[in-house]
């Protein structure tokens, strides 16, 4: 089952929409024929459920004689457009002073091309709307700034190669993706190592999981599942982890040969 999380904002704006709605005497029914929504998107909207999209925002406002009151809360719906748990991980990671993560089936968000990061989230169910897409892709590609703007941190990737295989936007995409990969495994900071099948360990299909070491040396390790995600701090948990990591890590070819691995899949594509 996937998060449900219902921003403040999101509730906020909804209850005000709906306080205008009945003052100015008007059903759902009446608000969605006029808006050119649904009767039930007019209720999750006043929900919270859902983000109220502009145009409706826009139109009601003038229906219900708010005079700019109604619309302007939209300036403010793109505050929690990150789940608290993103959030966290986020803030966790643009003060951590080292980098590591394990992917099992999917090409690591830092290294993800647009069109990867477009077509994995558009992909999801239930879909998202069109504008949450986007807000969630900025907020990755912002985030892959990271590699060359923090030249001094270590980031170490190791993925199985089940997730190199996976043609995320057809043929030329992958193969798009896949230089992708090359090129930032160049990154004078970035350590990228290919798992090959023939030296998987069943841990590895286990979820992936992103390893930070804190400005305080404290360690922590978000651990990443279906539609979840875990902040591991006890130390002896921690140390397990990372004891997984290296021993999957170990096995893993080394970055110049995992770049020849991805420029011979190239190739062949």
């Amino acid at each position: 089952m996937g998060e449900v999380f219902l921003p403040i904002n999101h509730r906020y704006l909804g209850n005000q929409f709906m306080m205008w709605r009945q003052e100015a005497e008007m059903t759902r029914e009446e608000v969605a024929e006029a808006v050119g929504y649904s009767a039930e998107m007019v209720r999750s909207v006043e929900q919270g459920r859902r983000a109220c999209p502009p145009r409706m925002a826009e139109i009601a406002d003038e229906l219900f004689g708010a005079r700019g009151k109604l619309k302007a809360g939209l300036s403010y719906l793109t505050r929690d457009k990150i789940p608290n748990r993103s959030r966290d991980f986020m803030e966790s990671e643009a003060i951590a002073i080292s980098w590591r993560s394990l992917e099992g089936l999917l090409i690591p968000g830092l290294l993800q091309t647009e069109e990867y990061a477009r077509t994995l989230m558009s992909g999801v169910w239930p879909p998202a709307p069109q504008e949450a897409v986007e807000e969630r892709l900025a907020v990755r590609l912002g985030r892959q700034k990271q590699l060359r703007d923090r030249p001094t941190v270590p980031f170490g990737f190791v993925v199985f190669e089940a997730a190199l295989h996976v043609p995320l936007g057809g043929v030329e995409a992958q193969k798009r993706q896949l230089l992708h990969l090359a090129e930032s495994a160049e990154l004078p900071n970035v350590t990228f190592q290919i798992l090959p099948y023939e030296r998987a360990v069943p841990s590895v299909l286990s979820g992936g999981m992103v390893l930070l070491e804190m400005p305080e040396l404290r360690r922590v390790v978000y651990v990443m599942g279906q539609s979840m995600t875990e902040l591991i701090t006890e130390p002896k948990d921690v140390s397990n982890l990372e004891q997984k990591y290296a021993k999957i890590s170990a096995q893993a070819l080394g970055p110049e040969d995992s770049v020849k691995f991805i420029e011979r899949m190239v190739d062949r594509l």
